[in-house]
């Protein structure tokens, strides 16, 4: 009993400590990668945080009545202990990161656009700074043509911006500098309207500047000013989160849902025999082709793995059991292995097929920036679907407001507006009319 006592005693500080800890952490952006690197920089921040996580554990015990310590002395001592301990991690993170930087593994891939002169100004000073964590992949003269300085990328010809998206998606850019100046607001808003679509974070570099911006206005390469434009929708610890929740929730759903999804394989295989699953190649993150599972719902050999024949009411290549589970989107189920492989998320835009099309137009050309819903992962529901936007595509004023949907999500995205989809999802399930 005494045993268990002290596991409880410890538990709770630990999970009080370290819920409230990390919120404050959070809030005081010591979780940012650049505070992370330097552990040294507003070190009264840390202080702040540790000391607001132990007072309000210590504040709710007495509150509760729960005994923490035997004495004030025994208190104090696991205060500064604590503190010690969370210090000691925080320098040896910070030279964990030091040490992956110098070797490259810590290299954020970059591609700068504007003029050669001012580009090349611009990398020599952040190869100059300290602890720098930019590899520039390319130079792209958004006037003039393109060119790659030696070293990054070989000599890959990139003449025009008209091969920037490819060659960004192709190379795996995670930020994009504009060496432009505040004037060509004509030249920044055209490059603008091309590259949004990219998951990535853009940047103007502000190195130049006279304008008196306030300092919360810059953010900073190393010492080197810089002014958000766009930043990517689901980054740092906030993927890590979304990536968590998948895993745990994807889980979760399988071991719930299992004897659905072997009840629905067997009755597939009684039906029309042939394969249960049903592999078909989509469109993922950062427009990547990726392949879904789902379950069988047309005969074996009238599938349609390209979908350029969408299916309509009354559709004679779908079986009997195929128009239930596609009624109860039940042949969506498999996707649950796609999530915890980290293809596609539990929430997110819905993953077209790569030759999908609405009035024999593909869905790219009916929209204008279709592909900006590819700028996070794809989901098995969405905010699209549960707002009524699912099942046949057959006009495109269907598949502009679905694209309008999900590019809501993206821009409101956090982890409760997540939990509402899939809370709402089998509500919503329930009007499906426009599936067969």
């Amino acid at each position: 009993m005494k045993g268990l006592n002290v596991i409880v005693d410890h538990g709770f500080r630990i999970a009080v400590v370290g819920f409230v800890g990390v919120r404050c952490l959070r809030f005081l952006t010591r979780y940012r990668i650049e505070t992370i690197r330097n552990p040294f920089a507003k070190p009264d921040r840390h202080f702040i945080a540790w000391s607001s996580g132990f007072v309000l554990m210590a504040l709710t015990a007495y509150l509760l009545a729960i005994p923490i310590a035997r004495s004030a002395f025994q208190l104090a001592i696991w205060y500064i202990l604590g503190l010690m301990l969370y210090l000691g991690v925080r320098i040896l993170i910070a030279l964990l990161i030091g040490d992956w930087t110098k070797e490259g593994r810590m290299k954020r891939r970059t591609i700068v656009i504007g003029d050669p002169a001012a580009a090349k100004q611009l990398i020599s000073l952040i190869g100059e700074q300290t602890g720098n964590q930019v590899e520039i992949c390319g130079i792209f003269d958004d006037f003039r043509g393109a060119y790659t300085p030696s070293g990054t990328v070989g000599h890959c010809p990139i003449h025009d911006l008209d091969g920037l998206l490819e060659f960004a998606r192709a190379s795996r850019i995670e930020m994009l500098i504009l060496a432009l100046p505040l004037i060509e607001q004509r030249r920044i808003a055209a490059i603008l309207d091309k590259v949004w679509v990219l998951p990535i974070e853009i940047k103007l570099s502000a190195h130049d500047t006279n304008l008196p911006f306030r300092p919360r206005a810059y953010s900073y390469i190393g010492s080197i000013a810089m002014i958000d434009l766009l930043d990517s929708p689901i980054k740092q610890w906030h993927y890590v989160t979304k990536r968590i929740f998948d895993l745990v929730f994807g889980v979760l759903g399988l071991i719930v849902l299992s004897p659905l999804m072997i009840a629905t394989a067997f009755a597939i295989r009684m039906e029309s025999g042939g394969p249960v699953l049903f592999r078909q190649k989509r469109h993922g993150f950062n427009n990547e082709v990726i392949e879904i599972w789902k379950f069988r719902s047309m005969y074996a050999d009238m599938c349609d793995p390209s979908a350029r024949n969408a299916v309509v009411r009354g559709d004679p290549r779908v079986t009997r059991v195929g128009r239930i589970i596609r009624k109860s989107s039940i042949d969506e189920l498999p996707q649950l292995f796609n999530v915890l492989a980290g293809q596609i998320s539990l929430v997110g835009p819905r993953p077209h097929a790569i030759a999908a099309r609405t009035q024999d137009i593909q869905y790219n050309e009916v929209v204008t920036h279709y592909f900006a819903r590819h700028r996070v992962k794809p989901g098995i529901t969405g905010w699209a679907q549960i707002n009524g936007w699912r099942g046949e595509i057959d006009s495109g004023d269907k598949i502009e407001k679905r694209t309008e949907f999900d590019l809501y999500y993206i821009e409101h995205w956090s982890i409760w507006f997540d939990i509402k989809i899939l809370i709402l999802t089998p509500i919503r399930l329930l009007n499906s009319q426009d599936t067969y």
